[in-house]
């Protein structure tokens, strides 16, 4: 079960997150729309940071986020958009109206098998259901060991994978895709990213203070990142496609 005040903590934010947060390549989105499509729901929106990689890919887009802060930002950037405020486990969008419905880094928040029903409800018959992940690459110590800091009960393993399930009720998973890119970025960048996670959100002012100067140690002791004010992240994207059965 998701951890609800976790989850919540992202209604507070919107501009930080749409700025500091890493995005997404293309080519996780034509990973799972290789040809324009009718309709695709983005679910779990956020402000549109997966949501602007489909704009090529259908001839009507529709985004539906729990967080008013984040879909004003959405609806800022891509008015084209339709949005909604809604959940996963209750979607404003007609039955068999969707080919594809996709989610980037929020099916874990979900409620997986009442999710699971809504998102199989709103899809066309065999619709797809594509679930995307940023997470660090294992081969960037300095990143893991940021990672470690802020999100200290989650292991080494966890913290370079994905929340993937094989096993989606209604659906068949067919296939999984990793796209590896490398982003550039500044120091303050990358520290401010991280004041938009949830564990520094729900922490106390003297916890988040310290994790933000164990990041900074890290980033001051790396080789690849000593002294330099700009510095290449390498990231991870998984792509997971199911097939509504």
């Amino acid at each position: 079960m998701p951890d609800d005040v976790l989850a919540r903590s992202f209604e507070r934010i919107g501009a930080d997150y749409d700025r500091y947060r890493p995005g997404f390549p293309e080519a996780a989105a034509v990973t799972i729309i290789p040809e324009r499509v009718p309709a695709v729901l983005d679910l779990g929106a956020g402000t549109g940071k997966f949501t602007e990689t489909l704009v090529r890919r259908a001839e009507r887009i529709v985004a539906v986020e729990p967080s008013a802060r984040m879909i004003q930002v959405l609806r800022s950037k891509l008015p084209e958009v339709e949005s909604s405020i809604g959940t996963a486990e209750h979607i404003p969008v007609p039955d068999a109206s969707m080919q594809v419905v996709t989610v980037a880094q929020a099916f874990h928040w979900f409620e997986r098998d009442i999710a699971c029903a809504e998102i199989k409800r709103v899809l066309v018959r065999g619709g797809t259901l594509g679930l995307v992940w940023n997470h660090a690459d294992p081969t960037c110590a300095w990143d893991r060991a940021c990672h470690r800091i802020a999100h200290p009960a989650v292991t080494e393993t966890d913290a370079t994978t994905d929340s993937a399930d094989s096993a989606l009720p209604g659906f068949l998973l067919t296939r999984h895709e990793e796209v590896r890119w490398v982003e550039r970025l500044t120091r303050e960048h990358y520290l401010r990213r991280w004041s938009t996670v949830s564990t520094f959100l729900t922490a106390d002012d003297e916890t988040a203070a310290r994790m933000l100067s164990a990041i900074e140690a890290i980033l001051d002791d790396d080789v690849d990142t000593r002294g330099r004010n700009e510095f290449d992240l390498p990231q991870v994207t998984d792509v997971y496609i199911y097939r509504s059965d």
